[in-house]
C-alpha cells in the first residue's frame, strides 16, 4: 500500500506546527516560503489571491 502526501500539505502542516510553537526561526520563514510557492502552482491560489486582494480593498477603505 502506497500513502502519499502533497508537499503543500506537508508544508501547511509545518506551518501550522511553526505557528502553534510561535516560533520565529530561519526554519519557521523556510517553511512559510516553501507553503507559499506550492500553494501558488495548486487550483488554490486564485482563491488565495482573491481573499488577500479582497482584504486589501477592505483595509483600504476604511479611512
Amino acid at each position: 500500500m502506497t500513502l502519499t502526501l502533497s508537499v503543500v500539505l506537508l508544508a501547511g502542516i509545518g506551518v501550522l506546527v511553526l505557528l502553534r510553537l510561535k516560533s520565529a526561526t530561519l526554519t519557521a520563514v523556510i517553511v512559510a516560503a516553501l507553503f507559499g510557492f506550492y500553494l501558488a502552482g495548486t487550483g488554490a491560489a486564485h482563491t488565495a489571491n482573491e481573499l488577500v486582494t479582497s482584504l486589501a480593498h477592505a483595509l483600504h477603505g476604511i479611512n
